[in-house]
């Protein structure tokens, strides 16, 4: 189906709730063709500051009592959610058309951070899929799908620019699709799966894991999410930049997370996994800017990752810091005991 809007025709009215990295491409796909209500999202960036010298409301509160506020003033032609945490309730839903933008392969992949999950799974493409808002979890009929090839060193931030700009070119049309009465194809529930949500702490290494399946955490996590990270004893180190060493020398006796090779021509530090090498490129220590691995991690005796041995020399500093200051508090007692009694 394709658009019937005419030159005389008024333009339809669309509020565009977009809290994440999605939003700056579906703000683009709709301005010139709907007039845009409102603009939900939180935050002062460039997202909002375009929305506002175009004339856009701009609604902060993102809480979804404000959001059904808002629709339920403005009475919208069309609803379209481009990231947005929460669920919207049946109730909400019934005003009008709800478009919603999901970088996923529907069915598959309902739910939270699914181009992060697509990368650490070693999936062989990503997918914007835009479909029909419904009350159950992004289960709605699919007015577009369409997949871009996952290359070897993407990035997560590479995969959202790509699906970024398909968002750009299609949304627009799915929402006329939907406001012309076309339901979408529906889904098929029984290959439904779901992917759940991410915390920066999820993103430890395990240096016992395979080189690739590290290399996809590190390459899932980059800017802007937090990271993937391990620790230098009990100090966190966040890995910017690595790649699997594909001239890395052969080990049979190894120790994962143990720094194997420093080289300063490169500025990049070898770490043994549970089956080959990693290549540090770029670490970082926490809010720290980016460092050559080299200039960190510069001893071939020292092995990253959270080690019981590093927690148990930490307990035993701090029984004897306790010890001490206990002794102190001793000391101190028994010194103004002497004083008291003296003055008595």
């Amino acid at each position: 189906m394709s658009s019937d809007q005419g030159s005389a025709s008024p333009r339809r009215r669309v509020v565009l709730i977009g809290l994440g990295l999605t939003a700056a491409s579906a703000l683009e796909a709709l301005q010139d063709r709907f007039e845009v209500l409102a603009l939900v999202r939180g935050g002062d960036d460039e997202v909002v500051a375009t929305a506002r010298w175009r004339g856009i409301r701009v609604c902060p509160d993102t809480n979804l009592a404000a959001v059904a506020e808002l629709i339920g003033r403005l009475r919208p032609d069309c609803v379209v959610v481009s990231s947005y945490d929460r669920v919207l309730p049946s109730s909400l839903l019934q005003g009008c058309p709800f478009v919603n933008v999901h970088y996923a392969p529907l069915p598959r992949y309902r739910g939270r951070a699914t181009v992060n999950w697509a990368i650490i799974n070693g999936e062989p493409d990503a997918y914007l899929s835009i479909h029909c808002l419904t009350p159950e979890l992004d289960s709605g009929g699919i007015l577009h799908q369409q997949a871009v090839p996952i290359g070897p060193r993407d990035t997560v931030g590479d995969l959202y620019a790509r699906l970024n700009e398909l968002q750009r070119a299609a949304l627009a049309e799915a929402v006329t699709m939907r406001l012309n009465g076309y339901q979408g194809e529906p889904q098929a529930g029984t290959a439904a799966t779901y992917a759940c949500s991410r915390v920066p702490d999820d993103g430890e290494i395990d240096w016992s894991a395979p080189t690739d399946q590290i290399d996809r955490l590190v390459r899932a996590l980059t800017d802007p999410f937090p990271g993937a990270y391990t620790f230098r004893g009990l100090e966190r180190l966040w890995i910017r930049r690595a790649a699997p060493a594909v001239d890395g020398a052969r080990y049979e006796g190894r120790v994962p997370g143990r720094v194997v090779r420093v080289s300063r021509a490169d500025g990049s530090a070898d770490v043994l996994t549970g089956d080959g090498i990693l290549r540090l490129f770029e670490v970082s220590r926490d809010d720290g800017p980016p460092l050559r691995a080299c200039d960190v991690l510069s001893s071939v005796r020292q092995t990253l990752g959270l080690r019981k041995t590093d927690l148990v020399r930490r307990l035993a500093g701090l029984e004897r810091e306790v010890a001490s200051l206990r002794q102190m508090v001793g000391i101190d007692v028994r010194q103004i005991s002497e004083v008291v009694s003296a003055r008595q």
